[in-house]
């Protein structure tokens, strides 16, 4: 497997064409380890609720996850102030990002 392509302003890897948010670069690296280790935690929580067909713990997991990733800044307000806009799940190919794309398949 390859390692995914982040793009050269570092907001956003490249997953099978689609720009999925960064984590925010200025949290502590502490801190960024703990929410990395809660998502985690509570990616497993989920799976194992859905295995047992747990509704309840489900939901309770997927406000884990939510949590988690909003305090690592890959969803919710975005973390840079440029005011560009947050193109998580867009394509690569049609954004302002489509040449940097294009040129990396070569």
């Amino acid at each position: 497997m390859t390692d995914p392509l982040t793009t050269p302003d570092g907001r956003y890897v490249v997953v099978r064409g689609r720009l999925w948010r960064c984590s925010d670069p200025s949290l502590a690296p502490e801190r960024r380890q703990e929410l990395v280790e809660e998502l985690m935690s509570a990616r497993r929580a989920k799976g194992a609720a859905m295995r047992s067909g747990d509704d309840a713990a489900r939901e309770a997991a997927r406000e884990r996850v939510e949590a988690a990733k909003r305090g690592l800044g890959e969803r919710g307000p975005v973390w840079w102030d440029d005011d560009a806009p947050d193109l998580t799940r867009h394509l690569a190919k049609n954004t302002g990002y489509a040449e940097w794309f294009a040129e990396q398949a070569d």
